[in-house]
């Protein structure tokens, strides 16, 4: 099984994809560093290189975790295996 995304640990709400672009409709391999734990689950949007997936559902006002650091807030719905970046997830700072 092949590695498509990382994440710091089980408490982070997404992870990073770091091999090639992920696309909708395909099957994500990640794997999660600190429990050194594979997961597995259903890609729905196409997803660049270096950007995040939602690894769960998130409801706008949430708080994103990664690398166990709240990097934000979600500012529209997200679904486990979408696209998480600027469309959907704002600082905390503005």
């Amino acid at each position: 099984m092949s590695i498509e995304f990382i994440v710091h640990e089980e408490a982070d709400g997404v992870g990073v994809v770091v091999v090639e672009d992920l696309k909708a409709g395909t099957e994500g391999n990640g794997w999660i560093m600190q429990e050194d734990k594979m997961i597995k689950f259903q890609i729905l949007d196409d997803i660049p290189i270096g950007h995040k997936v939602a690894l769960k559902d998130f409801n706008v006002g949430d708080t994103v975790m990664k690398y166990n650091t709240d990097i934000g807030k979600i500012v529209a719905p997200v679904k486990k295996g979408q696209h998480v970046h600027v469309q959907n997830l704002k600082t905390k700072r503005w």
